[in-house]
């Protein structure tokens, strides 16, 4: 029997349109066994180590897949030469799948386990030490057993499939703990089981403003486990309207009252509350088990974004263009869903010209901000150059004169964006909606406009150069 490693639990990640192909393959409708293989990147922290499926090879069956000498049956030589290859020289881990009949419940037969045994420990030693193993399934079952060049053996807790909905699959059913009464009313809808996801869930919120402050409430209240959240900005006095849980001490108004002098002013700015630490201090007033992170700098420094990289959901509420080049490049290279949120009124010549509020909801290897053009290069030049330099190209933007808002607008995307997370973790998705739609309101006209995200195949974000590939490759981070 395989053990569990020491340093945390083993578990896979997939993306919805990678769960479909290889579950087409292996379950054709014929009641037979098929072979595939899985290519992984790979992502540890103090939660575990994940195997992120890169790629998906289907093992042509009476060519790659034949009758077995040992076994019923089993991949070619060829083909499992060929794979551990282009593994050893990608540094990506090595999965061979099959599987099994039955439904719910699966394991490795005597059989496998033995072919195992011959097999890895050489297919270990010519992937570098990179890990190698292997899945077998039932329709709604996984098993695991991944070897590691320090001699262990280690079984998977689960599977995961991102997208809509996001799926969870384990060897056996396990038993649902019974939900904090707190959350009776929420589990009158999505069940003790969708309350223990909420517990068992990292999410991560990036800016803490009008919109981050809603969405970081909405989650504490909401039970969910562990959050984190980043921001670099402390709050000010136009802010007090819209930020959830600010307080006019935390403006220290006495020193940012107009008529002071400008020294005095920027002094009070200093000593403002961080905009996370009102968000955590709403958090822990709203639930008193959830464990909160919050850090008061930039996410694209690249020790706050290592945060990130563990996370089950990233809400992003930030406008930077860094911020979101960072959180878009994570979601794919960690296998992250994200969420882009906001909210703009368009002013032209002092007249109102729109107003609108923006949910964007991204599955791994999905359509990206980066595909859709919402990362401009022109504001990631200007956003990485020094402050005097922006306010010596800015001709019309000026940080100084705040944007229009309205915390009515804010909560309409706020809103939008966790329910949209909470249906899908929820399980309570339409099969029939696609798996990214991104919405957009317009409270003018009463128009909500959905469209599904364009999609580049040579992407740097969520096509192959950087999908999956975890902790083998840097971050998009500053140093």
């Amino acid at each position: 029997m395989a053990e569990r490693t020491v340093n945390g639990p083993w578990s896979v990640v997939i993306t919805g349109d990678q769960w479909a192909v290889l579950h087409a393959h292996l379950f054709p409708g014929d009641g037979d066994e098929h072979g595939a293989i899985l290519r992984c990147g790979t992502a540890r922290s103090a939660r575990g180590t994940r195997l992120l499926v890169h790629d998906v090879v289907p093992a042509v069956d009476g060519i790659d897949y034949i009758e077995g000498s040992r076994g019923y049956r089993k991949l070619t030589a060829e083909f499992v030469a060929d794979t551990i290859d282009s593994c050893a020289e990608e540094g990506l881990a090595y999965l061979a799948v099959h599987n099994h009949g039955g439904r719910d419940g699966v394991a490795f037969s005597r059989t496998d386990m033995s072919s195992h045994e011959r097999g890895y420990p050489a297919l270990l030693d010519i992937n570098d030490g990179v890990p190698v193993g292997a899945l077998v399934f039932a329709k709604n079952a996984v098993a695991g057993d991944i070897w590691t060049d320090d001699g262990n053996r280690h079984s998977i807790t689960h599977l995961r499939v991102t997208g809509r909905p996001q799926l969870t699959i384990t060897p056996e059913p396990v038993p649902a703990r019974t939900a904090d009464p707190t959350y009776d009313r929420q589990t009158r809808i999505f069940g003790d089981r969708g309350q223990a996801i909420l517990a068992d869930s990292k999410v991560a919120v990036v800016g803490l403003g009008g919109i981050g402050s809603l969405i970081a409430e909405y989650l504490a209240r909401l039970g969910v486990g562990e959050l984190v959240f980043i921001d670099p900005d402390r709050i000010d006095p136009t802010n007090l309207p819209r930020v959830v849980g600010a307080r006019r001490a935390d403006t220290w108004p006495v020193l940012q009252d107009d008529a002071r002098p400008r020294w005095m002013q920027r002094l009070g700015a200093r000593l403002a509350t961080p905009k996370v630490k009102i968000a955590a201090r709403v958090a822990h007033q709203a639930s008193k088990t959830t464990r909160i992170t919050a850090v008061p700098r930039s996410v694209v420094d690249a020790d706050n974004a290592a945060l990130l990289t563990d996370c089950d959901h990233i809400f992003l509420a930030a406008d930077s263009a860094l911020a979101r080049r960072l959180v878009n490049s994570v979601t794919h290279q960690y296998l992250i869903p994200n969420t882009q949120v906001g909210s703009k009124v368009t002013v032209i010549d002092n007249d109102i010209a729109d107003i609108f509020s923006v949910s964007r909801m991204s599955s791994p290897g999905s359509g990206c901000l980066l595909c859709n053009g919402l990362i401009p290069a022109s504001r990631l030049t200007e956003e990485a150059t020094s402050e005097v330099q922006r306010r010596r190209q800015r001709y019309v933007d000026d940080d100084t004169v705040h944007a229009p808002s309205v915390i009515t607008l804010n909560a309409v995307a706020a809103s939008r964006a966790v329910d949209d997370w909470l249906m899908t973790i929820g399980g309570l998705t339409d099969p029939d909606v696609s798996a990214d739609h991104w919405v957009t309101y317009h409270p003018m006209t009463d128009e909500v406009v959905e469209n599904e995200p364009a999609k580049s195949p040579d992407c740097r974000h969520c096509g192959p150069s950087r999908l999956a590939l975890g902790d083998g490759s840097k971050l998009l981070a500053r140093p």
